[in-house]
């Protein structure tokens, strides 16, 4: 008998011993980690499906191939600003005295193997990361997709965008050309322009006076360190969010608050993610193949006393450059010191105005008095003022964008400078209001058309001619999936004041903060700000009278 339980054993374990050798390190594995349990877990979890969920996968694609591509141009890259004498494989530079940081930067182009085109798909990337993530937050923002429970993510997204902000700056002033060495030259007056503690801000930044020999260093530091460091922590955070709240979904057959209609991670979700990826890198590869930017070459090495033609930041920080180009140059003198308003209060309006985009979801929330967890994404039509504003809002970036490059709009188009100038300073008002109005007017107009087709049915283009001489248009009606797209959204009730007095005659008192809530309430849900949707008497009203034709 022990002989048999002998040969069972080794048997046994010289089946153990013949597992595959990926089987044995996930067992590895399990055993300290606990993977298979949290695999078992999360890896079917599911993910609706929608083409516009692809716009946060660009930008997240985005930035991993930053980070790539960034990893390798630190390997050449010399953050310094010590005078050197050009001697490179660039002959037209040949005995020009530039930086360090300039120089190494026209080595990576002209002898680093591949370094021009990782240069080009790192600045491309960027560009196009932040695009992603403009576009992104717009389809979070116009679907309402940023309510309970994703406030919190609505900040992490917008940190995010903020922070690749600066980013990019940073990183098109390291190589220490005249476009580059412009901008900083402009941000460091926007510094100066802060009362009391500008200059030194100024000083602490630069190492001293302007351009100092410090800055790209330390700029250095902050692009590949200390900001990426940041991002990539919120990033996570991001997805962290993403993964535990799941995308909204849009309302469809079968799709409620309370259940998630879409594809497995696993495989399937994983498989197109993985496919994007290489899809996204190769159009940035071909991109940054065939169009040339920041041609560092053409510019040459910074000097303090030359500014370059046609110096435009990247499209990102258009916004806050047109703000300050288009602001009238007025100063003021306070006890002897002289306040340059024209520079500092578009420095004030533009972090204002990113404030105001942060805290939107709790000013919808507090305006709407609802605190419900929404997992179902709105229609933009179902939200015209919200929708007006994200118009109006894209409206105003447009309008200062043309401002910050009002130089570029006068030569390409022979216009007057001027001219452009104050057009953007009146579009600037006005501009943002008629979008507005017009947005709500046409969200309007299509709740109306959705009502319509919900009591009345489909319009088919056929015409048909009744007994007694009418000609009609047959309507087809829906199918309970269509009809239950085009009523599923939410009909909010605007929030009421209430009585003057209460039950015993006495005069309530009413707060400037609920008169207030009241009346952004009634221009949000008012008869202005949306369409009663159709109601099941309407309906089988409708359906009695042989509504649908």
């Amino acid at each position: 008998m022990s002989t048999a339980t002998e040969a069972r054993g080794s048997a046994a374990a010289e089946g153990k011993k013949k597992a595959p050798a990926g089987e044995r390190v996930a067992d590895w594995a399990d055993g300290r980690l606990g993977i298979y349990s949290l695999a078992k877990a999360n890896m079917r979890k599911i993910f609706p499906d929608h083409w516009s969920f692809m716009l946060g996968e660009v930008a997240l694609y985005s930035f991993i191939i930053i980070i790539l591509t960034g990893v390798y141009l630190t390997l050449f890259f010399h953050p310094s600003m010590n005078e050197v004498e050009y001697h490179g494989a660039y002959t037209p530079m040949h005995g020009i005295q530039m930086s360090e940081a300039y120089a190494s930067t026209l080595d990576i182009s002209f002898d680093v193997r591949g370094g021009l085109l990782v240069r080009q798909i790192h600045h491309w990337g960027a560009l196009i990361f932040l695009a992603a993530m403009f576009v992104h937050m717009m389809r979070v923002f116009f679907t309402g997709a940023f309510r309970k429970p994703r406030e919190v993510n609505w900040i992490f997204g917008f940190l995010l965008f903020v922070l690749g902000m600066f980013t990019g700056f940073t990183g098109y002033s390291l190589p220490d050309d005249l476009l580059s060495g412009t901008g900083v030259r402009f941000m460091e007056g926007a510094i100066l322009s802060v009362p009391i503690v500008g200059t030194y801000l100024s000083m602490f930044l630069f190492g001293g006076e302007f351009p100092g020999d410090d800055f790209v260093g330390r700029f250095y530091s902050i692009h590949i360190l200390l900001l990426p460091g940041i991002m990539l922590g919120l990033l996570v955070a991001h997805l962290i969010l993403v993964f535990y709240h799941k995308h909204t979904q849009f309302a469809g057959a079968g799709r409620k608050n309370t259940n998630v209609v879409g594809m497995p991670l696993l495989p399937v979700y994983m498989a197109k993610a993985g496919g994007f990826f290489f899809l996204v890198f190769g159009v940035i590869a071909a991109i940054s193949a065939l169009f040339t930017i920041n041609p560092i070459w053409a510019l040459g090495p910074y000097r303090p006393d030359q500014v370059s033609t046609n110096a435009q930041p990247d499209w990102y920080m258009g916004f806050s450059e047109g703000l300050i180009r288009v602001m009238p140059g007025w100063e003021i003198n306070l006890w002897g010191h002289t306040l340059v308003l024209g520079v500092f209060i578009p420095l004030v309006i533009f972090p204002l105005v990113l404030v105001a985009i942060a805290l939107y979801p709790f000013i919808e929330s507090w305006v709407t008095k609802d605190k419900r967890e929404h997992h179902i994404a709105d229609r933009p039509r179902n939200a015209p003022t919200r929708t007006g504003f994200g118009a109006a809002w894209i409206t105003w970036y447009f309008v200062l964008l043309v401002g910050g490059g009002n130089d570029l709009w006068a030569t390409h188009f022979n216009l007057s400078i001027n001219a452009i100038t104050w057009f953007v300073r009146v579009a600037f008002f006005v501009a943002p209001v008629v979008v507005f109005v017009i947005t709500r007017r046409v969200c309007m107009g299509l709740q109306r058309k959705d009502r319509e087709k919900v009591l009345h049915g489909r319009e088919t283009g056929t015409i048909k001619r009744l007994p007694h001489g009418e000609f009609v248009e047959v309507h087809e009606p829906l199918s309970q999936e269509q009809l239950h797209t085009l009523t599923a959204h939410d009909q909010y009730q605007p929030v009421e004041v209430g009585a003057a007095t209460d039950e015993n005659g006495v005069r309530r008192k009413v707060g400037r903060g609920q008169k207030l809530r009241s009346h952004l309430s009634k221009g949000y849900y008012g008869e202005s700000g949306q369409i009663p949707k159709p109601t099941q008497e309407e309906y089988r009203e409708i359906e009695s009278s042989h509504g649908h034709h």
